[in-house]
């Protein structure tokens, strides 16, 4: 089986105007997001596996280290409970 990424239902993401970046908001918990760690995450509905991320990432960050990057940085967020 293929890991469909997304987040729990406890998890919103929202983009901050006042500091110009992406949090994650978990229960007593708000993670800034840095980078475009906002829009790997946008990209985790549920409805792609990581590989179409990764190729979606890659079209979008053309020469950019995705298909190294991302299938950790997701692994990670999966490890803390942040993915489902």
């Amino acid at each position: 089986m293929t890991w469909r990424p997304a987040l729990p239902g406890s998890a919103v993401l929202r983009h901050d105007r006042v500091r110009g970046t992406d949090l994650l908001l978990l229960p007593e918990r708000v993670v800034v997001l840095r980078g475009s760690a906002g829009r790997v995450l946008r990209l985790c509905d549920g409805s792609r596996a990581v590989p179409e991320i990764v190729d979606a990432l890659a079209n979008a960050f053309p020469g950019a280290p995705v298909a190294a990057e991302v299938p950790a940085f997701l692994e990670e967020l999966r490890e803390r409970g942040w993915l489902r």
